[in-house]
C-alpha cells in the first residue's frame, strides 16, 4: 500500500492534478499514521452489497463529454457538453436499480463525473485524486453503483471549473411507492453562463487569482465581487451574491430572448423538479400568477409548504407542485443580487407570451429557503446521541483570491476523522460576508434546526448551520462550497473514515 501525504491525496479533488500512484485508491495513511478507509477497501464493497436488491434492474447509459457548438437562444457559443444541447441526457431509474454509465472522454483534457447527492459507493463518487484517477483524454471510465434513494439529483464534472461549461445533466430516481398525486412532470434546470462569450471559466478563475493582494487575511474581507462583477453584487437575503458576472442566465439551456415553453392544461397539478446547476449564482424562482407547494428538498420529502418564491443555491434541488391557471405565465429565475434573470414560458391557453424582462409580483412575496423546511417524518434521521463533532470554519479573501475551511485551502487541509457507525455533528461556521452552499458527498444530513434532509445547505454571512450524519457509507468524502470558484480556490476538505 502506497503512502500518500494529505496534500497529494486532496490536490486532485477539484481539478488540480493528483500524484498518480498505484495505491491511491486502495487506501493511505495520514500524517498521524491513522488508517484511512480507501475507496477500494472491503468496507466500501460491503456497504454497496447491502444496498443491492435482487429486485433492482440494471439501467445503462453512455455519456461523451466533447467540444460542441450550442445555440442558447439568440447566442451561439463554443463550449463542452454531454450532447448536442444542455442540459445533457436525462438519466432515469428507480430506487434500488443499478446504474451503469460509460463515460467516453472526447475532450483534450482530463475529466470526471460526480453524481451529486447520491449516497453511492466511494470509488464511484467521481472526485479525481480522492476517489478515482481522472478520466484522461480519449479514455473510457465505467461508473456502476446502486441508487439507494428516490429523488431529484444531477451529474457534473468534479474537475476544475468544468461545471461552468455545459457539462451537467439531471438524474431522476423514481420512488416505486410514489402516490402520483400530480398530472404532469417538468424538469427545470437553472444555469449561469459565461463560456464562449469572450472568456472561458478557466480564464475567469485565473483573473480572480491574479488580483493583487491587499495584504488582508482572515474571515471578513470578502465585501463584494471580483473580476467581471457589475459593481456591488449584494442580496438582502444572502449578502454577497457572487464573484462573477455571468452575461446569460438559462432555463433548460435557453436565454430569455428565446425561452423554452412548458405546456399543460388549466387545472392540472404539475410536479416541477428544479435543479440549480449554476456555478456562482443563487436563483429566486417563481411562477407568475401561481403559488408553489414545496414537497421535496435535495431528493427527500418535506412537510409541504406554500410559498410565492423559492431561493435555490448552487447544487440544491427542489420539487414543487403547482395547479396551473389558464393562459401564458412567466417562470422566472432571478439571479439573486446580480440583476439578471432566466425565463421559461408556461402555457396552458391563448395569450401573448411573457416578455424577456418579466418580473412577476411573486418575486417580491414570500421567499422560502431550504433552512425553512422540515423533513417528512418518514425520512428523518432517528433520534440518537452525538458521538463526534467537527467545526468547519469558512473564510476567505478576494485579494488574494483564497477560500478556506479551518484556515486551510484544500491542498493543505486536514481530514475530519470519523469511524463507521457514528452520529456525527458538523457545524459550518461562516466567518465571511459571502454565502456558501456547503455540499457533502456520499451522505444526506439532517439539519439540527428545522430537520430537513439535505446534502447541500446555504450558510449565510456570519452565520452557522449545524447538521448531523450517520456514518454508514465508508470511504473518503469531499465536503466543499458549491460555488465552483470558491471550491477551486480552496474551500474544500474531506470527511475521512478511519479503520
Amino acid at each position: 500500500m502506497s503512502q500518500l501525504t494529505r496534500r497529494a491525496l486532496i490536490r486532485g479533488g477539484l481539478g488540480v492534478t493528483a500524484v498518480a500512484t498505484t495505491g491511491l485508491l486502495a487506501g493511505c495513511t495520514t500524517s498521524s499514521s491513522s488508517s484511512q478507509v480507501g475507496p477500494t477497501a472491503s468496507a466500501v464493497a460491503e456497504a454497496e452489497a447491502r444496498r443491492r436488491s435482487a429486485s433492482g434492474s440494471v439501467v445503462r447509459a453512455k455519456l461523451r463529454p466533447r467540444p460542441v457548438t450550442l445555440d442558447l437562444g439568440g447566442r451561439t457559443v463554443s463550449t463542452w457538453a454531454y450532447g448536442d444541447s444542455v442540459p445533457g441526457p436525462l438519466l432515469r431509474a428507480t430506487a434500488g436499480d443499478v446504474l451503469k454509465v460509460a463515460v467516453d472522454n472526447g475532450l483534450a483534457t482530463d475529466t470526471s463525473v460526480h453524481w451529486h447527492g447520491i449516497a453511492l459507493r466511494n470509488d464511484m463518487d467521481g472526485v479525481p485524486g480522492l476517489t478515482q484517477e481522472p478520466i484522461g483524454a480519449g479514455e473510457v471510465f465505467d461508473y456502476e453503483f446502486t441508487l439507494p434513494h428516490p429523488g431529484t439529483y444531477f451529474y457534473h464534472p468534479h474537475s476544475g471549473v468544468q461545471l461552468d461549461r455545459g457539462l451537467y445533466g439531471v438524474l431522476v430516481v423514481d420512488d416505486p411507492a410514489e402516490p402520483g398525486s400530480y398530472d404532469e412532470e417538468w424538469i427545470v434546470v437553472l444555469d449561469d453562463w459565461i463560456d464562449g462569450t469572450g472568456r472561458t471559466p478557466d480564464e475567469v478563475l485565473e483573473e480572480l487569482k491574479a488580483a493583487p493582494s491587499n495584504g488582508m487575511h482572515g474571515g471578513m474581507e470578502h465585501m463584494g465581487p471580483m473580476t467581471g462583477g457589475p459593481g456591488d453584487m449584494r442580496s438582502e437575503i444572502l449578502g454577497g451574491a457572487g464573484d462573477v458576472e455571468h452575461p446569460y442566465y438559462l432555463v433548460n439551456g435557453r436565454t430569455p430572448q428565446d425561452p423554452v415553453t412548458l405546456t399543460g392544461r388549466p387545472g392540472q397539478r404539475v410536479r416541477i423538479r428544479i435543479v440549480n446547476a449554476g456555478s456562482d449564482t443563487a436563483f429566486r424562482v417563481d411562477l407568475g400568477g401561481h403559488s408553489m407547494s414545496v414537497t421535496h428538498s435535495d431528493g427527500f420529502a418535506v412537510a409541504p409548504v406554500e410559498t410565492d418564491a423559492l431561493l435555490i443555491a448552487m447544487g440544491e434541488r427542489y420539487d414543487v407542485v403547482v395547479t396551473l391557471g389558464d393562459g401564458a405565465f412567466p417562470l422566472v429565475a432571478s439571479a439573486e443580487g446580480k440583476g439578471g434573470a432566466a425565463l421559461a414560458v408556461v402555457r396552458t391557453g391563448s395569450g401573448p407570451a411573457p416578455g424577456a424582462s418579466s418580473s412577476p409580483a411573486e418575486l417580491a412575496g414570500r421567499v422560502l429557503l431550504g433552512t425553512d423546511l422540515v423533513a417528512e417524518e418518514s425520512v428523518r434521521l432517528p433520534q440518537r446521541s452525538v458521538d463526534r463533532r467537527h467545526d468547519l470554519v469558512l473564510a476567505g479573501t478576494m485579494a488574494p483570491y483564497r477560500w478556506t475551511i479551518n484556515g486551510k485551502t484544500m491542498e493543505d487541509a486536514e481530514p475530519l476523522p470519523v469511524t463507521q457507525g457514528e452520529r456525527v455533528r458538523l457545524r459550518y461556521v461562516n466567518q465571511s460576508m459571502m454565502f456558501h452552499p456547503m455540499h457533502l458527498h456520499g451522505h444526506t444530513f439532517g439539519l439540527v434546526e428545522g430537520g430537513a434532509r439535505k446534502d447541500t445547505v446555504v450558510v449565510g454571512p456570519m452565520a452557522s448551520v449545524e447538521v448531523e450524519i450517520d456514518t454508514d457509507n465508508p470511504g473518503q468524502w469531499a465536503t466543499h462550497c458549491h460555488n465552483i470558484y470558491h471550491a477551486e480556490a480552496g474551500m474544500m476538505t474531506t470527511v475521512s473514515y478511519q479503520a
